[in-house]
């Protein structure tokens, strides 16, 4: 056996040498102790947090020191000149009770070997002379680093010939960790600081004080080795050391997690109000060239790859394990030092991280990515929304309840910590800022068509990113919006944390976009923190929660599909008694399960994408950004202050057209969710941003170049007056009849827009239309307003708007594959014809009579009444057939209208009208009264044939047609008809002369009439002539 003396020297002198090269020099220590007045903040925390009763090993204390935990609950008054002990006896007594260890044995033998007699340190200091062996030696300050040392190096598994040793061994606690001693060393130590403060026990306060500083360096340094290196003394078996001994103090500091400490506090274990002061301790004393990275780096990572945080639950189970996490991540970043190493770590960014792994792999990824979407987390729709048809609805409004209150919880808690980090140093805020740029480049395909779910980053992980970045706008968004001016309108110029190069712009071409930023690059400095902020939370947006709700759309649109399936199905009952029966059967429970499992996705969507706080936030932030972009184009730029007049100017600024799309098609996007799923969420703001904002851009068209933008605006109004709740007329009805802007420029808005829609220039054009013709719905919720009734006969009367037509060639030019699919989207619309025929019910007839438009109504209006009601077909749609011929009975006592019917050559047969009215009585459509006055317009029908009033001829066919026939064609179609060159209304050439002759015919005829004779001949058809 090897002598055990000179194994401890070999070993205490590499511990020595490790110890030194990762402390400051113990005079630099006293010199910040003595130079600073001030206490440290844990020992002013110590002082004034009770000191509570330890608990004692059954083997340890007597009784009467059992009790010495106890008496600083009792105020004792500060000792007298008198009763003051030396300096040295004092030194002796702290150090002894601190480190719990003597060079006496006698003294370790009257506690019961509570002290530790270090007889090896013993011997070497009589060795070196020190002290007397007659008398105990004294322990100092000047042999601090050697007694610790001494205390760890023990090993109660040792095994020794030492008789005399024995009892000493014997007597160590067998499975106290190293990490454990220091802990109690430094709780012993504040103890000590406190009754220092309070007692004054000696003359020389100045000396003892640095004495106690210079155990507390000591101490926190070997804590902080130990935790880098837990081999470095010996450890019990089968205990955990290291990092995951600091790990558990910080999980047990949530009140609301599951005990995740094995033991309760006690002498040599943490209390949650001493973790802080800890992480103070060890974040001062490591933190001088960045050493903390090694000492705590491992212990935040520990935290935050805890495996609450991966289970399959998440923040629905009944393990809140997780809170612990979140709390534990507070505490840390509390700390300046070591919010600052959070964002140096290399796990805070990682370098090489996908779409689909930096919410792994990522510091705070684990932590973002929780959540309630199904997808990642499967478990919240299949327990809280199981069967959803047969739970009662305030069962899942108390699931809705529970889940919301734990989702605002969490993004609260994650919003203070990036809050934190931010604030920490400009490097802090620079790293947190670049990693949410990171998170938005690498999951730019969130925004693609058909994107697999496992490839990108998930909903949760984006909308919890995208709440923090909301809180950080709060501040910049004030109800006056006095801090708008200050976000960098040359931001995509001067920055490239956002890659906007392969995104469309507004209204310009990547070449000017690339121009404009080259032009304002030179001399601009760099962004600010609102101006980030405000551009990271549009682009985190738009891949983010814009996403999600696509998602929960197509939950919808498939769920549709489905149903009508199973309706198909179910409604064919023609496989009852057959062989295919069992089969059948099986298919329609296989359609009901998966039906289920859908609709259990989007009650689990709906927690998160309605949360009442979050949308409340993101509403704001809408509101700012819809604001802000009516101020980029508004000339004065001074909107709300002043409120924007109305049209804009043709000019539109370089500044915002070389915006990316998506900034505004978010805006428009998301007043659609809301107004569709939420309506009541606008009730505080942004009903009237949403007006201003639609009238804003329907009336100014040219600023946008996206034709299904400026339909998605008209939608979003559409929504906002369909009945909801008490409103008859929707949420925005009141403002639309009452707001000073809507009173002025919804009527034009609307008209303007119909009139460019009518413009698609495809081939499925009749599609095209049907989305932007919700405007008659629109125009009914308002029609009770005379002003808007007067300003709508006021347009109807400005018809040489009409005829400015887009040309076709942008429609051609575009690839086959984008107009096939437009073609098939507009397709689908075809469910909301029934609704088309809206406008025609309300009770206003000028427009309808004008010359260019009266033509083609009553075309579509024959067209549709052969379809109900002819004899190739069984249709027989009872609401369609009504409103159709409740807009022939509106208009049946206008000529204008009678003449246009019967010049459809079309469509027009006087027994459709027969057949319309007989089904019409049959099935009791209609009362008799309208019956009547129906068969009466229907006799009144006059000839197919009418005389030109005002002839042109076309530039290039050189035909001579009616004004208002030509009009009327030009509405649809930009060429001349009759060699479909192109054409516009404006090159169309008067005709006076064959005017003049005109008027004189009639004139002629009109006095022969008068005068009771009947004409010699007829005029024939004088529609089109040629030159």
């Amino acid at each position: 056996m090897s002598d055990p003396q000179s194994d401890a020297d070999r070993i205490r002198a590499k511990r020595l040498a490790k110890l030194q090269a990762g402390r400051s020099p113990p005079a630099s220590t006293e010199a910040s102790s003595t130079s600073t007045p001030s206490q440290p903040p844990s020992e002013t925390t110590m002082e004034a947090t009770p000191v509570k009763p330890r608990q004692i090993l059954k083997t340890s204390l007597p009784p009467a020191v059992q009790q010495l935990p106890q008496l600083p609950l009792k105020r004792k008054a500060p000792l007298s000149a008198t009763d003051k002990v030396e300096l040295s006896s004092w030194e002796d007594e702290s150090i002894t009770q601190i480190f719990k260890v003597t060079l006496d044995r006698s003294t370790a033998e009257r506690s019961n070997y509570d002290l530790v007699w270090l007889k090896n340190l013993q011997a070497e200091l009589l060795s070196e002379g020190h002290g007397q062996t007659s008398s105990p030696l004294r322990l100092s300050g000047e042999i601090l680093d050697r007694l610790l040392i001494a205390r760890l190096e023990l090993d109660p598994h040792t095994m020794s010939d030492d008789l005399e040793y024995v009892p000493v061994l014997a007597s160590l606690p067998a499975q106290m960790t190293v990490f454990e001693y220091l802990v109690g060393c430094w709780k012993r130590l504040n103890k000590a600081r406190n009754d220092l403060l309070r007692r004054n026990p000696v003359k020389e306060m100045q000396q003892a004080s640095v004495l106690l500083e210079k155990i507390r360096g000591l101490v926190i340094s070997y804590a902080g080795l130990n935790l880098q290196d837990p081999e470095m003394f010996p450890q019990p078996q089968g205990r955990d050391v290291g990092p995951s001994e600091l790990v558990k103090p910080l999980l047990s500091l949530s009140m609301l997690s599951s005990p995740l400490a094995s033991s309760s506090p006690a002498d040599n274990s943490l209390d949650p109000i001493e973790v802080e002061p800890f992480l103070q301790d060890l974040a001062r004393r490591f933190e001088p060239d960045n050493e903390i990275d090694s000492v705590l780096g491992p212990v935040v990572l520990q935290v935050l790859s805890h495996s609450s945080l991966v289970r399959p639950e998440g923040i629905g189970g009944g393990d809140s394990s997780w809170r612990a996490v979140v709390t534990g991540v507070e505490a840390l970043v509390r700390v300046k030092s070591i919010a600052v190493m959070f964002t140096r770590l290399a796990e805070w960014n990682p370098p090489h991280a996908t779409a689909a792994s930096i919410e792994i792999s990522s510091l705070m990824g684990p932590l973002c990515r929780l959540g309630v979407f199904s997808r990642e987390w499967p478990y919240i729709a299949e327990t809280y929304f199981s069967d959803p048809s047969n739970r009662s609805r305030s069962d899942v409004e108390s699931s809705y309840a529970s889940l919301r209150g734990t989702v605002k919880s969490l993004q609260s808690s994650l919003f203070s910590i990036f809050n934190t980090l931010v604030r920490a140093s400009p490097e802090a805020k620079e790293a947190v800022l670049e990693y949410f740029a990171t998170v938005v480049r690498l999951n730019v395909k969130r925004a693609g068509m058909q994107v697999d779910p496992h490839t990108v980053a998930s909903d949760s992980f984006m909308i919890n990113l995208h709440s923090v970045l909301l809180r950080f706008a709060e501040p910049f968004m004030d109800a006056r919006y006095s801090k708008m001016d200050r976000i960098d309108p040359l931001y995509f110029a001067v920055s490239n944390r956002i890659d906007v190069k392969e995104e469309t712009r507004i209204k310009a071409t990547s070449e000017e976009a690339a121009h404009w930023a080259e032009e304002h690059r030179q001399g601009a400095g760099p962004p600010n923190f609102i101006s980030e902020i405000f551009y990271l939370c549009n682009a985190m947006a738009h891949y983010g929660y814009l996403r999600t709700i696509q998602t929960y759309e197509d939950f919808g649109k498939h769920l549709d599909d489905l149903q009508r399936h199973h309706d198909m199905i179910n409604g064919d009952r023609s496989w009852v008694g057959t062989p295919f029966q069992a089969r059948t059967e099986a298919t329609l429970n296989q359609c009901k399960l998966e039906m289920a499992k859908i609709q259990a996705h989007q009650l689990a969507f709906r927690v998160q994408l309605l949360e009442p706080d979050l949308v409340f936030r993101y509403t704001g932030f809408n509101n700012f950004v819809s604001t802000w972009l009516i101020r980029k184009v508004d000339p004065r730029g001074s909107h709300p202050q002043t409120t924007v007049e109305l049209p804009l100017p043709q000019e539109v600024p370089m500044s915002f057209r070389v915006l990316p799309e998506y900034i505004l098609e978010d805006v428009i996007e998301y007043f659609l969710f809301v107004v569709r799923h939420s309506p009541n969420s606008l009730d505080l703001s942004g009903k009237e941003e949403l007006i201003i904002f639609a009238l804003t851009f329907l009336t100014s068209t040219w600023c946008i170049k996206n034709p299904f933008l400026k339909a998605k605006i008209n939608e979003a109004i559409f929504y906002g007056v369909l009945p909801y709740g008490h409103e008859r007329n929707g949420i925005l009805s009141g403002l639309l009849n009452s707001h000073p802007l809507a009173v002025k420029n919804l009527i034009p808005a609307m008209t303007h827009f119909y009139i460019e829609v009518e413009q698609t220039g495809a081939s499925s054009q009749f599609y095209d239309k049907f989305s932007a013709r919700n405007i008659a719905y629109i125009l009914k919720a308002v029609w009770d307003s005379p002003i808007h009734r007067e300003a709508l006969n006021t347009e109807a009367k400005n018809v040489e708007k009409f005829p400015e037509m887009a040309d076709q060639a942008a429609w051609q030019a575009r690839p086959t594959q984008y107009r096939r699919e437009r073609e098939n989207t507009l397709r689908g619309l075809e469910r909301h014809a029934s609704g088309y025929t809206t406008l025609g019910q309300i009770h206003c007839r000028a427009p309808f009579m004008m010359p260019e438009i009266v033509n083609r109504l009553a075309a579509m209006l024959d067209y549709n009444l052969e379809a109900l009601v002819g004899p190739n077909t069984n249709f027989n749609p009872r609401h369609l057939l009504n409103d159709i011929l409740q807009v022939y009975l509106n208009l049946s006592d206008e000529e204008e209208f009678a003449r246009a019917v019967a010049n459809d050559g079309r469509t027009y047969k006087p027994e459709l009208f027969e057949t319309a009215i007989n089904k019409a009585r049959k099935i009791s459509l209609k009362p008799e009264s309208e019956l009547e006055q129906l068969h009466a317009f229907a006799i009144k029908i006059p000839l197919m044939y009418t005389l030109m009033r005002d002839p042109v001829t076309l530039p290039s066919s050189h035909v001579v047609i009616d004004r208002a026939t030509i009009k009327s064609h030009l509405l649809s179609d930009a060429k001349d008809p009759f060699n479909r060159s192109p054409l516009s209304f404006s090159e169309v050439l008067p005709n006076p002369e064959l005017k003049a002759r005109i008027d004189a015919f009639v004139t002629e005829r009109r006095s022969q009439a008068a005068a009771g004779r009947k004409p010699a001949g007829d005029s024939g058809n004088m529609d089109a002539a040629m030159d």
